[in-house]
């Protein structure tokens, strides 16, 4: 990798299904064929129909650019690979420690929102080609990239990583590598002061979103923001920022925690403030 592509990557890889892996892939069919790695023959069924919803919105989105396979060696020519799984870490090093090895030549990333970037580079062995890749869901629509390049990235890689954001049509910043980086250190005090709000005036959520939404011109309010994020992931974004910095602010409230447990998480389970 001596040189840098205009685009960054000539053969990026995913490797997920979710809305965020799916949504990196579409928008990567803008500049070319692209492989996603599934876990299953099902989620790699869902993740094809998924596919051509998604790139039908992009102006440029191809389907057929996005190769769908559930054997990590057919990764092996990509010169990027980006994980985008659970916000586990134990989960992601796993996957990231495999992928090293599969593609042994190809920079990694992770879209991380709320973990260390240089521990899960370390942990995953190969922290000179990995970086932070925080994308925004949805992703076909999101101009932000929150770029996190750790020290001692090898020669070219951070160029490319770069380049890479800007043949997407995203604008990246580049941010340090502290949790929850800008966006979600900002934001998750907020979303959960919104639960802790509507349960001590005893407010819907309906009514503390439509204060949000209509007073402050915000597309959504908090809590159909929290649905739609995920309630366990919003659980677990919380607990990564408290456990980093201690503020009480990015405790998740109890109410989030027992709607986790209940199975209360949002859109993707037909439940959460609203019904689906």
């Amino acid at each position: 990798m001596s040189s840098t592509p205009s685009n960054g990557y000539l053969s990026p890889g995913v490797a997920g299904t979710g809305a965020i892996a799916l949504g990196v892939a579409a928008v990567s069919s803008t500049l070319g064929e692209v492989r996603v790695l599934a876990r299953s023959d099902a989620s790699a069924w869902k993740a094809e129909e998924s596919a051509v919803k998604l790139c039908s919105k992009l102006e440029g989105g191809d389907p057929k650019n996005v190769k769908v396979t559930t054997e990590a060696g057919d990764l092996a020519g990509c010169d990027l690979v980006v994980e985008a799984i659970v916000e586990d870490a134990d989960a992601k090093v796993e996957l990231l420690s495999m992928l090293g090895e599969a593609c042994p030549d190809a920079d990694l990333a992770t879209t991380t929102s709320s973990l260390s970037v240089g521990d899960l580079g370390e942990r995953s062995g190969a922290p000179e080609r990995f970086f932070g890749l925080h994308v925004f869901n949805p992703v076909t629509r999101m101009e932000l990239i929150e770029l996190c390049l750790p020290d001692g990235l090898r020669e070219g890689a951070a160029e490319r990583a770069r380049a890479f954001c800007a043949a997407l049509g995203k604008h990246a910043v580049e941010v340090p590598d502290h949790t929850g980086f800008v966006v979600n250190r900002l934001l998750f005090p907020y979303l959960f002061e919104a639960v802790r709000l509507m349960e001590d005036l005893d407010l819907s959520a309906k009514d503390v979103d439509d204060c949000m939404a209509m007073g402050t011109g915000q597309p959504m309010g908090p809590l159909k923001l929290l649905d739609f994020v995920g309630i366990d992931v919003a659980v677990a974004i919380g607990e990564s920022l408290h456990e980093a910095n201690g503020h009480d602010h990015h405790h998740p409230p109890k109410l989030l925690l027992q709607m986790e447990s209940e199975g209360k998480l949002g859109r993707k389970s037909g439940e959460g403030f609203y019904s689906y």
